[in-house]
């Protein structure tokens, strides 16, 4: 009787129109009030401990370096990048529109960010060289999606607090599988492509590949900072994402300055000679290069005893020097003898850009670009924790309840199996992420399934990767799908034509749904050989 009360009030509110978060939170309240031998003194427990829970504690970090990230201008550089490694290929804008989507959600972990800074930038250049509006707009809104699926990921973190699997393992997870999702995507791309024979964009060589991983290099620097340093050992998921926020702040600020009180001015000026143009540029990927090297070789050698702190700067430092000579002699003009004189002319570079720095650190905390996106990172952060909050609560009535004991015993005696149970789970997902947000969805359903998985000895990381699969297909189908409509505002089209834009490209991660469900080993092979095998008590 509780079960079906509950759900009632649940689903009666929702139709109502009434909030996401305060359906869950009154109905449980109403319950606990009404029908239930359960104190209400628990409900303050429970909001109590939900706002404790160290894991949630990583996304308004995450959501923070999400918000620097897309107002900082990595994502022009990513598409860069991407356009200089796959642009070449017929249809190649559209598929390096999806590295760059693959790229972008690497740093950001949140899907309509991903949509908003890769989409604003690719749809206008798929536009100029001859795509049709409609075929970009389904690209963007289907490879946004991967925002959610490849880590670090907003949702794998909300997974992981509901059902207190490891979020590590959840974020290694994701790593096969986004890889999967994009490159079926791109393959989808390249098959229409020869149909319709979309363009190609010209080889230019690997100069400009190169050139590209450098202008971007510093923002997908966080993805090494991110996952070398949880699976290093060096810090925790929370702590990766405090750092992650930080980083993502001095980057936008004081490296790409695309924000901030030093908006606009580059590092090196026309003004500058080539000579100290080479010094500065020599010191710099010294420099970038020591940075890297130490932070690798922490992570890699921080079990081995035998090498030390000495060892790894001492390496780095002769490597970081034959560097600068040889990066002297090349741009300097004048053979090896140039370099001490390129070294010298560049400290003109270093010391007025340091000094600007300098006066303008205060200022970049009050800035009004920092002020913007602190603020878009705290409704963002706001709205998604009252969500999560009442949810927890949502699931804490369930399993007073001992309502998911109930359906596991339900569906037991309907002879369920694993293979059955994940259909039944696919559908029930599909369908309530037509209505509802990700983040939502997923805490109500995750402690109701969560049980019964386990029951059937189904793993918990790979029902957390089907589970994170069903929410990207849900954020590109309507009535409510997220990305349709951050699609439509970013290209000025109606919500059909997204829709009908979108549609094609669904049946690919149909598809990949399909592949996902069925072959465990996608989601679990990296994480439980890296890290071991997720232990659960059933």
């Amino acid at each position: 009787m509780e079960t079906m009360i509950l759900f009632i009030l649940v689903l009666g509110l929702l139709f109502l129109g009434v909030p996401v978060a305060i359906s869950l939170g009154l109905s449980s309240i109403l319950l606990i009030a009404f029908f239930s031998t359960d104190s209400m003194s628990s409900v303050t427990l429970q909001l109590f401990t939900a706002a404790q829970n160290y894991t949630l504690l990583a996304i308004p970090f995450f959501v923070l370096a999400s918000a620097f990230m897309s107002t900082g201008g990595v994502a022009k550089r990513l598409i860069r990048f991407a356009i200089a490694t796959v642009g070449h290929f017929r249809g190649g804008l559209a598929m390096a529109s999806v590295l760059a989507c693959m790229l972008f959600a690497a740093l950001s972990g949140s899907s309509p960010a991903t949509v908003v800074a890769i989409g604003t930038i690719a749809i206008a250049g798929m536009r100029q060289v001859g795509y049709s509006k409609e075929f970009a707009a389904g690209i963007i809104a289907n490879a946004g999606t991967l925002g959610i699926l490849i880590p670090p990921s907003i949702v794998m973190v909300v997974y992981a607090a509901a059902t207190n699997v490891s979020v590590g393992r959840m974020f290694l997870a994701g790593v096969i599988p986004g890889l999967v999702a994009g490159l079926m995507l791109m393959g989808a791309i390249y098959i229409v492509a020869r149909i319709k024979n979309l363009p190609a964009e010209p080889w230019r060589g690997f100069g400009e590949i190169i050139a590209g991983g450098k202008e971007a290099g510093w923002g997908l620097f966080l993805i090494i900072i991110i996952l070398g340093g949880i699976y290093g050992g060096v810090f925790t998921p929370t702590e990766a994402a405090a750092v992650a926020a930080v980083y993502s702040f001095f980057i936008a600020i004081f490296i790409y300055r695309d924000m901030g009180p030093m908006k606009g001015i580059n590092w090196a000026t026309d003004d500058d000679s080539r000579l100290a143009r080479a010094g500065f540029s020599a010191v710099v990927y010294a420099v970038g290069f020591f940075f890297v090297w130490m932070i690798l070789t922490f992570f890699i050698t921080s079990d081995w005893e035998s090498v030390t702190f000495g060892q790894r700067a001492g390496l780095g430092g002769m490597i970081s020097v034959l560097i600068v000579l040889a990066y002297g002699t090349w741009r300097g003009g004048g053979g090896l003898g140039a370099v001490p004189g390129s070294l010298i002319a560049g400290l003109s570079i270093w010391s007025r850009n340091l000094r600007l720095m300098a006066r303008n650190f205060g200022r970049a905390f009050f800035n009004e670009d920092t002020r913007k996106v602190m603020v878009d990172a705290s409704k963002t952060t706001i709205m998604l924790m009252f969500i999560i909050v009442n949810a927890l609560l949502f699931a804490h009535v369930l399993t007073s309840e001992r309502i998911p004991d109930a359906i596991t015993s339900l569906m037991l005696g309907y002879g369920f199996n694993w293979f059955t149970f994940l259909i039944a789970v696919n559908v029930l997902l599909l369908i309530g992420g037509q209505f509802m947000e990700p983040s939502g969805l997923l805490l109500i359903v995750a402690p109701v399934v969560f049980p019964i998985a386990m029951e059937l000895g189904v793993d918990p990381v790979h029902l957390g990767i089907i589970m994170v699969v069903n929410m990207e297909i849900g954020m590109i189908t309507p009535p409510i799908g997220l990305n349709l409509f951050v699609t439509s505002g970013i290209t000025g089209m109606s919500l059909v034509q997204v829709v009908k834009a979108a549609m094609p490209f669904v049946g690919v991660l149909f598809l990949f749904l399909i592949i996902v469900t069925y072959v465990p080993a996608l989601s679990t092979w990296l994480p439980y050989s890296l890290m071991g095998p997720e232990i659960m008590t059933r």
